[in-house]
């Protein structure tokens, strides 16, 4: 328990003003052994050297290209020496270094990913993920810190098992750590669609026209786009990590929802319902991080799917949750269940939540070390490498290189296209059904709220559907057979595409009162699990073809799914009442089906693609 309060918000607050007399790391406390390597900084000849005629190894040394690209200074090139160590380890995970030194024993996370530029360093990075951690951890032995040919000593793990690396925990621990992400991002995205049910009494209680009411909803989902671009890079500086924007922003959520659900003019409404989505956007933009913090890159699209399954589930329960209370408490009751749901997960990430980003986690080791020891030649590489950020470099990498690599590259380009749309027609959902189900079906809004409930069925098929591939494929295949071209991973897309466009037929030509609403139902339900198979294989090729700019993709993404989104829930109502149900369904189902070519096309062309393009790995 102790340690998850201690690097949580309310730990560091607590150690703060204490001044660390409480909570204390375990290099704190009195008792606390400091590693000879560090300590004894007078016998050099104890710590690990990087020697340039066997541990200086180049990013091309390993991709065979070393004529190419001169060698740089010792200290500049650290920030690829992860990657080095993991090109020289052999199957069992073990650096091959000269017999005098400590061996070195890494767990390679997804941030380490982004630091490759060739699929060869990627390979190495996924075989090493491969080795049985069981016997790692029998094999536990200390790592010997890198000194620099400057005489600056990295702050590494002190073991290949050490209990504050976040990818050692313990498997309950770890468990622990994501369940709090993923009700963080199932609360942010029922925030959004918990306000649906509300739009026919904000439109009489303001005297504003449907579409302008739906606005409600639509720039709350804006709000969450444009947050990921700022607060994604944020949570990558080392001296601020994963926690802080979680934190902070959280509790504006929260504390921004009191006002919202007692506005008493329309534009506040607005202005209040947008900032909501932005302040909720960190789970969207840095959730996938925390939980690659904690999950080997073997383990890892687990606790990913379960997230993106979250993700999905959330927007589905909103109105179910709303569409009850509203009739007897009417609309303003449904911006209070934002508070009462947001509050009790706000106060147990204050408490509970651990910082997880390896890299915060050793810059503030290293600040103890240099305490302890007086040496201020102890640093972490993390501080190395932000002292080399610019405000220039995070908003280009931020804004700037996103947009770059949407435009010039193809590939990138169709996946944003095909994910902004079936997430644009997903949204769509919450003006069309009010149509069908209300005013064909005679439902009342729980009723309506209760159809939702087919996504969650969907997800329960889809889930273990996609599970059963990864056990059964993705992992074996990874294990014998090495990382594989990236378009492997869109073979089970290419089947799932068929479904959003069947699933939608059904669904838009069988709402009608001659036909049983059930299987317009059965549509749904069929959308929602080929979308669910479809982003997930997406959102797998993606890292695998461009490591090192996935942050910033996931983030352009986020964007360009809930821009496109926010403009579909305002489109969709006159869709639909100009063109009928049918019509207007049938034109987002061709949409989709234009995408199944695009789909096989990239399975089949991605190769060429990638030769072409400038930003994969190559």
């Amino acid at each position: 328990m102790e340690g998850f309060v201690r690097s949580s918000a309310a730990g560091q607050i607590l150690r703060l003003i204490t001044r660390n007399r409480i909570l204390q790391y375990p290099d704190e406390k009195p008792d606390f052994q400091c590693p000879t390597c560090y300590a004894d900084t007078a016998a050099p000849e104890t710590l690990f050297k990087r020697e340039s005629n066997e541990d200086e190894i180049s990013q091309t040394d390993i991709a065979g290209n070393d004529e190419q690209r001169p060698r740089e200074p010792a200290l500049e090139r650290l920030e690829t020496a992860p990657i080095a160590e993991y090109s020289e380890a052999g199957i069992d995970g073990h650096a091959r270094r000269s017999s005098t030194t400590t061996t070195l024993s890494r767990i390679p996370t997804v941030a380490d990913t982004r630091k490759v530029h060739t699929r060869a360093e990627l390979e190495n990075l996924y075989v090493a993920a491969t080795q049985n951690e069981e016997s790692r951890a029998a094999r536990a032995q200390p790592i010997a810190p890198t000194k620099t040919s400057d005489g600056t000593i990295l702050v590494d793990w002190y073991t290949s098992d050490d209990p504050e690396n976040p990818q050692n925990w313990s498997s309950t621990k770890k468990a622990l750590v994501v369940l709090q992400i993923y009700i963080y991002t199932l609360a942010v995205y029922m925030g959004s669609s918990i306000y649906s049910p509300s739009t026919a009494a904000v439109q009489e209680r303001f005297g504003v026209s449907p579409t302008a009411a739906s606005l409600g909803l639509s720039l709350y989902v804006l709000g969450y786009g444009v947050g990921p671009l700022i607060f994604s890079p944020l949570s990558e500086i080392p001296s601020i990590g994963r926690n802080p924007p979680y934190i902070i922003t959280f509790g504006l959520f929260v504390i921004l929802s009191i006002p919202t659900a007692v506005v008493g003019n329309f534009g506040g409404l607005l202005v209040l319902r947008f900032l909501q989505g932005f302040f909720g956007s960190p789970c969207l933009a840095t959730g996938g991080a925390s939980i690659g913090d904690v999950y080997s890159l073997l383990k890892l699209p687990y606790g990913l799917t379960a997230w993106a399954a979250f993700a999905t589930l959330g927007p589905a329960l909103g109105p179910l949750i709303s569409g009850f209370s509203i009739p007897v408490k009417g609309w303003r009751w449904s911006l209070w269940e934002i508070v009462w749901m947001s509050a009790p997960i706000f106060i147990v990430m204050f408490f509970f939540l651990p910082e997880t980003f390896p890299d915060a986690i050793l810059l503030t080791r290293a600040r103890r070390l240099r305490r302890l020891t007086g040496n201020e030649k102890l640093m972490s590489q993390s501080e190395i490498n932000q002292k080399k950020l610019t405000f220039t470099h995070v908003a280009a990498e931020a804004l700037y290189r996103p947009f770059q690599i949407v435009i010039l590259d193809p590939a990138v380009l169709f996946v944003n296209v095909y994910t902004s749309l079936i997430y644009g027609i997903y949204y769509s959902f919450f003006e069309v059904f009010p149509i069908v189900y209300i005013g064909i079906y005679g439902f009342n809004l729980g009723q309506m709220g209760l159809v939702f409930l087919s996504i969650a069925v969907a997800l329960f098929i889809a889930v273990p559907l996609y599970f059963l591939y990864l056990y059964m494929v993705f992992e074996p295949e990874l294990k014998t057979k090495g990382l594989l071209p990236p378009e492997r991973r869109l073979i089970p897309a290419l089947f799932a595409c068929f479904l959003p466009p069947v699933g939608l037929f059904l669904f838009g030509w069988t709402s009608r009162s001659s036909v049983y609403w059930i299987v317009s139902v059965v549509g749904i339900l069929i959308f929602a699990i080929g979308i669910f198979q479809v982003i997930q294989c997406l959102f797998i090729y993606i890292p695998l073809t461009y490591p090192q700019y996935a942050a910033s993709l996931f983030a352009m993404n986020d964007f360009m799914r809930s821009a496109l989104a926010c403009g579909a829930i305002l489109f969709a109502r006159p869709l639909f009442i100009n063109l009928g149900v049918g019509p207007g369904v049938s034109l987002l189902a061709g949409l989709t089906c234009g995408c199944i070519g695009g789909m096989f096309a990239l399975y089949h062309f991605g190769a060429a693609l990638r030769t072409r393009s400038r930003f994969t790995a190559k």
